[in-house]
């Protein structure tokens, strides 16, 4: 067990001295065990729909999810990924986390753990180790997981003896440098496309001959070898079916954001083609679940919880989504959205969630101004948003939320005094309904993502975001509206970790503890430059880290998008 990489004695002990030292080492590691197995019981009590098999005959591996348990079983694809390898006969699939904390006010940075939940196995014993990545920032785990685990975190000082590395996720399907040199394998694209033929090569092939295992990893759609040549563009994979996996609540707990709702996958990518929006890039095509499937995992998902959470990135686009919220309600169903299109905003839908307990409304303008708005592709106008608040009030919505990105290309300080006129204007909208309806205004940075048009777009530098979050603040105070504000502390570390490339790596393994402060020490001893990753503009004919990642999409459509951004077409 690696719990504990310090054990100190003084130079000059004795043989007792010694003996007691090592002893009381080896008790503390042994407390520090139990007491995280008690963790991992306590949580496990609480969950239901828990896959606990023999390891017997089976290939066994540890799906890591870099962040806490609170946040990790809150992600509706790491459940999926979870319930998907254990519906191979030949695959036993455990769960870890960085942490098992399940309290969102608690750090997801500290008490990072080395076991496995459901039988608290060591991971370093498992065959294969499994990392579902969602956003950038979690990068900042996972070096500190291995190490904790006595895992050499390059994969090019692993032998044999140590298990396979495998990443996954949105961010490293758009760009995987960053975690390159880290992992023996990258997968580009979604896991239902890409596991079986894994699976089967895993299965098929010497789990202790590792270079044959990376030769025949290295030929299978989707599959990203870096540290095993040559190398040759690698094509995103998709479901083109998505009907034919289930993409719903695995395990539920009460410890998570969503632990009063059983989630379920409405749709699968998103025509409306903003240009910030990396999730519209690299999950295309388009792809609706059919109503009579999503019927009938809901009245599966009501025999556990009253209220079901409809997961996707256009779920009202869905062509039958009128319908089939009125069947889901007409089931007794209480209806959770994770934010509703401002235009067309759907009546039935609306009702749906007026009619729940929660009652609350979330709707994402992006941007203040027209003219932003034009430039985003956001394809939505000042009287197109308050149309949509005032029929959320008119429906007796309890709260509504409204969704900003400050730090846009081309945005101004003008750009903001219209959010705050636009967040005031909708205020007055929502009184002459409903004075006790509460209104959030949450703004965020924007950062610029791999594989989208503004992908050669450097982030708007931090002090500028900070000022502007402030005058956002100042604007609103007094005007009965609520705003959360983030400003740029981390939002340039995220950043410089989309656009980069492998030298980052170095940086990430060097940490010793996940603050700013460390972060910049590590930069600067590789001698690499904020500016450089987040605050540079790309010439468009550079060649760019992600270049041998094939999404689908080519850079002459994406340069396009960017020139008529920039053009206000």
């Amino acid at each position: 067990m690696h719990f504990s990489s310090h054990l100190t004695i003084p130079r000059d002990a004795g043989l007792f001295q010694l003996a007691l030292a090592f002893l009381g080492y080896r008790l503390y590691n042994l407390a520090m065990v139990w007491e995280y197995v008690k963790q991992a019981l306590k949580l496990l009590e609480q969950e239901q729909g828990t896959i606990i098999k023999d390891w017997g005959g089976r290939i066994p591996i540890a799906l890591v999810y870099p962040n806490s348990y609170y946040i990790g079983m809150s992600n509706l694809g790491f459940q999926t990924i979870y319930g998907l390898l254990n519906n191979y006969e030949n695959i036993v699939c455990e769960r870890a986390f960085a942490n098992w904390q399940h309290d969102r006010r608690r750090d997801p940075r500290q008490e990072l753990k080395s076991i496995s939940l459901e039988t608290q196995q060591e991971l370093g014993e498992f065959a294969v180790i499994a990392f579902s990545i969602s956003y950038e920032l979690d990068y900042l785990n996972i070096a500190r997981i291995l190490e904790t685990c006595g895992i050499p975190p390059l994969a090019k000082d692993r032998d044999d003896s140590y298990p396979l590395l495998i990443a996954g996720g949105p961010p490293v399907t758009a760009n995987p440098e960053p975690l390159a040199p880290i992992f023996d394998c990258i997968a580009i694209g979604e896991a239902e496309a890409i596991l079986p033929n894994v699976i089967d090569i895993l299965g098929q092939t010497d789990q202790d001959d590792r270079s044959a295992l990376l030769e025949a990893l290295s030929q299978v759609p989707g599959i990203y070898t870096p540290n095993f040549g040559p190398h040759k563009p690698v094509q995103r994979q998709w479901a083109q079916d998505i009907n034919v996996f289930s993409t719903v609540s695995t395990v539920l707990t009460p410890n998570t954001e969503f632990g009063n709702l059983y989630l379920m996958e409405v749709s699968r990518g998103c025509n409306r083609g903003c240009r910030f929006c990396m999730a519209g890039c690299i999950f295309k095509p388009m792809r609706w679940r059919s109503k009579e499937t999503l019927i009938e995992a809901a009245k599966e998902g009501l025999t556990y919880k009253k209220r079901l959470g409809l997961v996707g990135s256009a779920i009202s686009d869905h062509p039958q989504i009128e319908q089939i919220t009125s069947d889901l309600t007409g089931l007794g169903a209480d209806i959770s959205l994770s934010s509703l299109r401002i235009k067309p905003l759907s009546e039935v839908m609306l009702k749906a969630i007026a009619g729940g307990v929660t009652r609350t409304v979330t709707l994402a303008p992006e941007a203040g101004s027209e003219r932003l708005r034009k430039a985003i592709k956001k394809g939505i106008s000042e009287d197109d948003i308050l149309a949509a608040v005032d029929m959320a009030a008119a429906y007796n919505i309890k709260q509504i939320k409204l969704y900003f990105m400050i730090g846009l290309p081309t945005e101004t300080d003008d750009d903001i005094g219209e959010l705050a006129r636009l967040a005031i204007a909708c205020r007055q909208a929502v009184n002459k309904v409903s004075k006790s309806t509460r209104l959030m205004v949450n703004v965020t940075p924007f950062i610029p993502k791999a594989q989208t048009p503004f992908q050669w777009l450097p982030m708007t530098a931090p002090d500028i975001i900070n000022k502007r979050v402030t005058a956002i603040k100042t604007a609103l105070k007094n005007k009965n509206i609520e705003v959360k504000g983030e400003g740029s502390k981390w939002s340039q570390v995220q950043a410089i970790l989309s656009r980069g490339d492998a030298r980052l790596a170095d940086v990430l393994i060097d940490m010793k503890a996940n603050t700013l402060a460390e972060w910049k020490r590590s930069m600067a001893k590789f001698e690499l430059r904020a500016e450089d990753y987040a605050g540079r503009q790309i010439p468009t004919d550079e060649q760019l880290p992600w270049q041998h990642i094939d999404n689908g999409v080519s850079s002459d459509q994406l340069i396009r998008e960017l020139t008529s951004a920039l053009k206000q077409d």
